[in-house]
């Protein structure tokens, strides 16, 4: 592609970052250029958050109506998953499952509280009191 062909679409993150890509120069050159994005790439980051938005709310509404704790909304909301939990917390998988669950989780002492608080970056409190 050639560095005047580069495309300047818009994006969500034009004004946070830059693509750097390979473009030929007049001389026809290998350079480097920078790209604000371009449609296609736009429609696909657009569609995926749109799916993690829609993920969220489905885990704040299992939340509030008692199926699932806390853990697993901040969990969403974070865009994490067991693996990146389990390394952030040092809990097993089997235990952040059954964190899941609002009668254990009710249950959680303060220090394992403290440790998701931490890696959701959010107070003991507001992990406590998240009702959906």
């Amino acid at each position: 592609m050639k560095k005047e062909n580069l495309p300047q679409d818009k994006s969500a993150l034009e004004n946070m970052t830059r693509e750097l890509c390979y473009v030929k120069n007049e001389d026809g050159k290998y350079t480097t250029g920078l790209s604000t994005g371009w449609n296609v790439k736009t429609e696909a980051l657009n569609n995926a958050w749109e799916d993690i938005n829609e993920r969220v709310k489905e885990a704040a509404l299992a939340v509030k109506n008692g199926v699932k704790s806390p853990v697993f909304y901040f969990m969403e909301l974070r865009l994490m998953d067991l693996h990146l939990l389990k390394s952030y917390t040092g809990f097993w998988r089997i235990n952040i499952k059954r964190h899941f669950k609002p009668s254990v989780f009710k249950n959680l002492s303060e220090k394992k509280l403290n440790i998701y608080a931490k890696a959701f970056d959010v107070s003991v409190n507001e992990l406590k009191t998240f009702k959906g």
